[in-house]
């Protein structure tokens, strides 16, 4: 726009001059031209319809969609398709109609039954033909409660939501109102609210350690300074200290994510709450239902005074619960906790059919096993191309990181070299019902040589001649 802007004021009020005006100007004044050197052109050419839409919507969406870990720029910014038409199984298709397996994240974790489970689905239509909303309530959100109860035998009131923040904010007002105390004391990810986001106003940089390196909190007001204290996992002396100089009247936690608990952590971290008259939630919204029917707790048996779960409830539904024992759940009645979308009907009921499914064929059994299976493959290929990696997560949510100070460009390596072989691939996977054997078996193959191409970077060769473009963004990066 520049440029055409500086040729119509070279010819002034002359708007008649031709292309060959324009030709002998170039050749008068090349350096004019170089306002558009920088023009990529015949971009559009080497793009796939979504790789397009993509650039559109960060015109009008800010930072292009609405979840973070979902930005291309999160997997391989220049050649990620962005954007499905259809998903079934564990197979995705973009716009184009490729198709590509999921051995990524699987909708965040929101699959355990692979994208569109017929049972699930059947469930759903049926009662859209009955009608989602009404001015009376649907009897599905009773019964999903009691379902939930039925399963963690220790609670006996719950909340219903529709994402795993609102599930954090509800949980985080509740225990707030049961307790009588503001503070939180917290370890994890609890989502985007003030209240969790309170803990980056400090001088230093608390979350951080907590999953969203480079946050700002702007926006959060100033006044939530001190009302959140992070603390380590597995560092008991630290969350003791903070329970005993803040005044700290909530815990809330994961049960795990990266690593496992040690030195009886849980144990020492319910009996403080007890002792102290903290209320003490576990969030669940990632792990629950993946290693066992319920809560992660409960393969601990350390039980909370509250619990969320969310992502695989519904299989790709929005529903969230919050349960809790009565005596702190009924705080939400002294308080104000409602929500007009809270009471349709297709959450609840995806959510009941879901668990149905669930508890028939034992997924968390197969999830963990295929998850540790990949893991013992992604082992064997980093001692065979003489690699070391670090493993995390839980056996069904696994995901690796070489070691190495090109640890990111090796991720962008991987998901590009991949998605040329019909994966949506990087470092970690949830796994579902639907990854078989066999499409684990394939996936490790065509893993191989991207591991040995790995292996000859750390030798010497320029990772940056493999790369077709630019490197995929670590954490919360701001999209200009």
């Amino acid at each position: 726009m520049n440029l055409i802007k500086s040729i119509f004021e070279n010819f002034h009020d002359d708007i008649h001059f031709a292309w060959e005006d324009v030709i002998a100007l170039w050749k008068n004044n090349p350096k004019l031209f170089d306002l558009n050197i920088s023009t990529q052109r015949n971009e559009g050419l080497h793009m796939g319809k979504g790789q397009k839409l993509w650039k559109r919507a960060k015109e009008i969406i800010p930072g292009g969609n609405m979840l973070l870990s979902k930005r291309s720029e999160m997997f391989l910014p220049d050649l990620w398709p962005s954007y499905f038409s259809r998903a079934k199984g564990c197979k995705v298709w973009d716009l184009d109609g490729k198709e590509y397996l999921d051995m990524s994240i699987m909708g965040i974790g929101t699959n355990i039954l692979g994208y569109g489970h017929p049972e699930v689905d059947l469930a759903v239509k049926a009662n859209i033909d009955n009608g989602n909303m009404s001015t009376l309530n649907c009897p599905e959100e009773v019964f999903l409660a009691e379902k939930l109860i039925e399963i963690h035998p220790w609670a006996q009131m719950v909340k219903l939501a529709r994402s795993g923040g609102e599930a954090n904010a509800v949980a985080i007002r509740i225990a707030r109102a049961a307790s009588g105390k503001e503070k939180v004391a917290i370890c994890g990810y609890h989502g985007w609210h003030d209240w969790y986001l309170a803990a980056n106003l400090g001088d230093d940089k608390s979350l951080d350690g907590h999953l969203l390196p480079g946050l700002e909190p702007n926006g959060v007001p100033r006044n939530l300074r001190n009302t959140i204290y992070p603390f380590e996992y597995n560092n008991f002396e630290q969350l003791e200290k903070l329970v005993e100089l803040e005044g700290i009247g909530v815990i809330k936690m994961e049960v795990s994510r990266n690593k496992g608990p040690e030195n009886q952590f849980l144990e020492k971290v319910r009996k403080l709450a007890t002792e102290k008259n903290i209320v003490l939630i576990f969030d669940e919204c990632t792990s629950g239902f993946r290693q066992s029917f319920g809560g992660l707790h409960k393969i601990f048996n350390v039980e909370p005074d509250m619990a969320m779960f969310g992502k695989a409830l519904g299989n790709g539904y929005a529903i969230t619960a919050i349960i809790g024992k009565k005596e702190v759940m009924e705080a939400a009645q002294t308080t104000f906790i409602s929500s007009t979308f809270w009471t349709e009907r297709i959450g609840p009921t995806a959510a009941l059919k879901t668990l149905e499914v669930m508890e028939r064929i034992n997924s968390w059994d197969y999830i963990t096993t295929a998850g540790l299976t990949i893991r013992d493959y992604w082992k064997k290929l980093a001692l065979e191309f003489n690699l070391e990696i670090e493993l995390w997560g839980l056996p069904a949510l696994s995901g690796f990181t070489i070691k190495s100070n090109q640890a990111l460009q090796y991720k962008t390596l991987i998901t590009q070299e991949m998605l040329q072989k019909g994966y949506l691939a990087s470092n970690s996977i949830y796994v579902c019902i639907d990854h078989t054997e066999k499409i684990i078996q394939d996936y490790i193959d065509n893993l191989r040589p991207v591991f040995k191409l790995i292996s000859q970077c750390e030798d010497g060769m320029d990772i940056n001649q493999l790369l077709n473009g630019s490197v995929c963004h670590a954490g919360f990066k701001r999209l200009n």
